[in-house]
């Protein structure tokens, strides 16, 4: 382990990964697993950006672009956020990347020197802790809690800030919980006047409600946002960032130096994906299908005995409260993927105040939804019986 670097030895295992993983040797044993543990959208890429990427391919492209991204992107881009949050953005402030984890680790790379910190949710989404260390930041986390829909409380955040505060993380619609951060909450985080990183990956899957964009109420923002949740686009790799003016061009410069560009083609077809009628047609169908698994799954893990407090309304993910069954996540986890042949995340994967909760992810089909509840609400009944 000598010969490994420091920075490398310090990253955590991804535990949603791990339990993806060992459901998928388990299948090759031939045993029938299903899979409520990992974030992936289970529907095709809508066809008229398939149709696109394949036209690009057809036209010869495939080289490099820009290192910014095609000018034609980041238009759409900025128009995307004029028509849903009425906020005038520069296209000169985006930054197409292979996927939204490169524009956060760009961000952190561009922003922290070492012992800078940055504020972040706990339970929050699982890498955050490593692309900031990884920078040389310094996670603070800020404990949220699931009486107020893991939100963060501004005060709270107030009373924390230090001069060595550099940034505040906030992701909404979030993961593990699937709860947006209430608009007024969002306004007063923008009034302190730290650097907002807005995770906005999940926009656009909100089934009540309205997702906020920090670029509503300030300019001193990174916001990271792509293709692969909303569009159903994971194994495509494009992602962007949002930043000040002043950070492009070192911005431009890493993105140069470590990454190049984006793919051309699969640029080609994200501004269909961000312009296409049709494209939005299908979005339209793969809310109203999530929405319906989302109020079947919520109905359905109360009812075999797991709490959660607030409706999440966003995203695809249900973080419930396992404490009256175990305080070993990682362990219950594995013990319900041996025993009853459902992949969940253990809510450890999430940061200390995620123990003893269980994340599900119902971007699956109905069927296969209700059998996974069905296994396990007769684990959770034999569960009770040992206790």
């Amino acid at each position: 382990m000598k010969n490994f670097s420091r920075k490398a030895k310090a990253l955590k295992p991804f535990l949603a990964m791990d339990i993806l993983e060992r459901a998928q040797e388990l299948e090759r044993e031939g045993r029938s697993i299903i899979h409520l543990s990992v974030g992936e959208p289970d529907f095709p890429t809508p066809e008229a950006i398939k149709k696109s990427a394949v036209n690009a391919l057809s036209r010869d492209q495939t080289h490099y672009t820009h290192s910014l991204g095609l000018l034609a992107l980041r238009q759409a881009i900025a128009d995307y956020y004029y028509r849903n949050y009425q906020v005038k953005i520069d296209p000169e402030r985006i930054l197409v990347t292979s996927g939204t984890s490169p524009a956060l680790l760009l961000a952190c790379a561009a922003l922290l020197n070492p012992g800078d910190q940055v504020m972040l949710s706990d339970p929050g989404y699982a890498c955050y802790v490593n692309f900031i260390s990884y920078c040389d930041g310094t996670p603070e986390l800020i404990k949220v809690h699931e009486t107020n829909g893991f939100q963060y409380d501004p005060q709270t955040i107030k009373g924390k800030i230090t001069p060595r505060t550099k940034a505040i993380l906030i992701n909404s619609p979030a993961n593990p919980t699937g709860n947006l951060l209430e608009k007024s909450r969002m306004r007063e985080l923008a009034e302190l006047g730290v650097t907002i990183l807005s995770d906005e990956i999940y926009h656009g899957l909100v089934y009540a409600g309205r997702n906020h964009s920090i670029l509503e109420f300030t300019d001193n923002a990174f916001v990271f946002n792509g293709f692969s949740k909303l569009y159903a686009m994971t194994g495509w790799r494009l992602g962007y960032l949002i930043a000040p003016p002043q950070y492009m061009r070192t911005l431009q410069t890493l993105q140069q130096n470590f990454m190049i560009s984006a793919s051309h083609f699969g640029q080609e077809a994200a501004i269909t994906a961000l312009t296409a009628a049709a494209v939005r047609k299908d979005l339209d169908k793969m809310r109203q299908t999530y929405d319906e698994r989302r109020r079947f799954t919520l109905k359905r893990v109360r009812e075999i005995g797991l709490e959660v407090a607030v409706e999440p309304t966003g995203a695809f993910y249900i973080f419930a409260n396992a404490k009256k069954f175990t305080r070993d996540s990682y362990n219950f986890a594995f013990e319900i993927l041996e025993k009853a042949g459902v992949g969940v995340t253990p809510g450890i994967d999430f940061g200390a105040n995620g123990e003893g909760y269980i994340r599900f992810s119902y971007a699956n089909s109905l069927a296969n939804i209700a059998e996974g509840m069905n296994r396990l609400e007769k684990f959770l009944a034999l569960a009770k019986t040992r206790k």
